[in-house]
């Protein structure tokens, strides 16, 4: 049996800002996804300590007041993903995240913001973004969570809810190995470093790609599943 058709683990966050290094926890979810599509959800609302932007409120509807209101200590939070995630990993379920390297990057920031231990044993992970970047190169279009869901016939009713995103980037990605064989015939493990090296051709392209625009200093990190953080703020 394939690995799409064994338990997965989807994970999300959503947060203050789009910068992993930088930006908090706000609310997370860990969504185990059976083989026969059982679902079991985890979620948390993280009261991150700072103040959440209009901006980042107005995507996934959580305001400061909420937060501060409602949410748990924000190194309670980041303690229990982590343990969640490790779990997985020691039962040997992968764990699912569209566009793993922002979300695992910015769970490893939390880590070390908070004192915590970072994350060990990570893998195998499956990212969405990156496989289907890896083996439908030249479709055109964006490849945001709700429009991957459109190509793959995968419904996703509460875009930016975390446990909605992590549902669906499981579903996209049973759907992404069902369409492509080659995808499904590998182990967990051996897509994970195939995904390693799948970013990093992608990041080496898009980085020559914006130096031939003109922007001559472009830099863009080819580092996959996550990007240690050297320094975080406090």
């Amino acid at each position: 049996m394939t690995w799409h058709r064994e338990p997965l683990a989807g994970f999300d966050l959503e947060t203050t800002g789009t910068d992993p290094l930088q930006a908090r926890i706000v609310t997370a979810a860990v969504v185990t996804v059976a083989g026969d599509g059982t679902v079991d959800r985890r979620t948390w609302l993280a009261d991150p300590g700072v103040r959440i932007p209009a901006q980042a409120s107005a995507i996934h509807g959580i305001s400061s007041e909420r937060a501060v209101a409602e949410g748990r200590p924000a190194r309670d939070v980041v303690a229990e993903i982590a343990e969640t995630l490790a779990g997985h990993w020691a039962r040997g379920v992968p764990v699912v995240a569209y566009n793993a390297a922002f979300d695992l990057t910015l769970l490893a920031a939390e880590l070390q913001r908070h004192g915590l231990a970072p994350l060990v044993d990570l893998g195998p992970v499956i990212d969405p973004y990156t496989i289907d970047r890896a083996v439908d190169r030249y479709r055109r279009g964006k490849r945001t969570l709700e429009a991957v869901c459109g190509e793959y016939g995968v419904v996703l009713d509460d875009a930016h809810e975390a446990s909605a995103d992590a549902l669906a980037a499981v579903r996209v990605a049973r759907a992404i190995a069902a369409r492509h064989t080659t995808v499904a015939g590998l182990t967990p493990a051996e897509l994970h470093s195939r995904q390693v090296r799948w970013y990093a051709e992608w990041a080496a392209d898009f980085q020559a790609f914006l130096r031939r625009k003109g922007e001559t200093d472009a830099t863009v990190d080819g580092t996959w599943p996550l990007r240690e953080p050297v320094a975080v703020s406090g």
